[in-house]
């Protein structure tokens, strides 16, 4: 299990926590790549002892701590979970045993719901477009999924390798949408299980650069699957609509190409 954290230090204490209840924790790696925490973060490991703690020197956006995490992992399996996620007992157990019943599928996902347990925006279209809606609570389980948001997804290590990273073009966001498609390239499928569920509390609110990076991040995609012509389109097209709804901060990183981290 990797999880990815930059300055939530509550938010991971209850994620960690729930993943300490898991069942089977006795065979569960759990990693934590903290991405340049400034909020004390880091003194967590005294805390959880039996978690593997990798400290970064600055926040180098969720796809690099993502390659980073997988490559310390020694399992066929890495489950991908966001710092404001809470796993129930069932569910890394749950969603391992439908990876081992199916091996025409690369990777599986539980269900997200939030607080009230009510399903959570989960599953987005290919192209990207940074929306996402609640896949329903009840249905087929399994149920082939095309593209589900990447706060808590179990994929088969294979199949990383097999596209050799997750592609660090991306900063923040963008790595699910590239690893969806990657999935359905290789005619794999990805599995949604009902059975097993993750609460997901999401971010309320974006800064500026993390908007920029998520436009950052469609672009890209558009780049890689449709061309560079599509992929220039996306971006004067992005320029142009904060220009004119004078999204003054989010155009300035737009237009500079710059990710999470600082790098263009």
């Amino acid at each position: 299990m990797v999880v990815v954290s930059h300055d939530r230090a509550a938010a991971l204490r209850r994620c960690l926590e729930s993943v300490e209840k898991s069942e089977g924790r006795e065979s569960l790696q759990i990693i934590v790549v903290d991405n340049g925490s400034r909020d004390g973060s880091a003194r967590l490991d005294a805390d959880f002892p039996r978690a593997q703690f990798i400290r970064l020197p600055k926040n180098f956006g969720l796809t690099k701590a993502m390659n980073i995490g997988w490559r310390a992992a020694d399992s066929p399996y890495v489950f991908f979970l966001h710092d404001d996620s809470e796993v129930e007992p069932q569910t890394a157990l749950r969603l391992a045993e439908a990876l081992d019943a199916h091996p025409d599928a690369a990777a599986a996902c539980p269900l997200l719901v939030d607080a009230e347990g009510r399903p959570a925006p989960q599953l987005g279209t290919l192209p990207p477009c940074g929306e996402y809606r609640p896949a329903q609570s009840a249905g087929a389980d399994p149920e082939t999924v095309e593209y589900p948001r990447g706060a808590a997804l179990m994929m088969r290590v294979f199949a990383i390798k097999a596209i050799r990273q997750i592609d660090e073009r991306y900063g923040q966001f963008g790595a699910d949408a590239d690893l969806a498609t990657q999935i359905r390239r290789a005619s794999k499928k990805t599995l949604l299980i009902r059975a097993a569920r993750v609460l997901h509390r999401g971010a309320q609110t974006k800064s500026d650069l993390e908007r920029a990076d998520a436009l950052q991040g469609q672009a890209v995609f558009t780049d890689k699957y449709a061309g560079f012509v599509s992929g220039l389109r996306t971006r004067v097209l992005t320029a142009l609509r904060l220009l004119f709804t004078f999204q003054w901060g989010i155009l300035r990183h737009v237009l500079a190409g710059r990710k999470i981290d600082g790098a263009q």
